[in-house]
């Protein structure tokens, strides 16, 4: 999937219940868990298993994905936690 259409596809479920969680490498505190739509982690954690296990939780608590990307920033893993 092309850069471009990437972002419009997260940008479509941004904000919404389908948001889903992303785990990223994070300068300042290691690893962060962002979710769809919003610029600011929602958890910073300063490895990358805390922020994968938080992630976790967060999306099985809203039924939705944890998208994990590795140091390259590239997905290496998605987790499903919806219906």
């Amino acid at each position: 999937m092309a850069k471009r259409d990437q972002d419009e596809y997260f940008e479509d479920r941004a904000g919404t219940d389908d948001a889903r969680f992303h785990v990223v490498p994070h300068d300042d505190e290691g690893w962060a868990v962002k979710k769809e739509g919003n610029d600011e982690p929602a958890y910073t954690a300063g490895n990358r298993n805390d922020a994968v296990d938080e992630a976790k939780r967060m999306a099985e608590e809203a039924g939705t994905m944890v998208y994990v990307h590795g140091d390259d920033g590239k997905i290496e893993e998605q987790l499903e936690y919806g219906d």
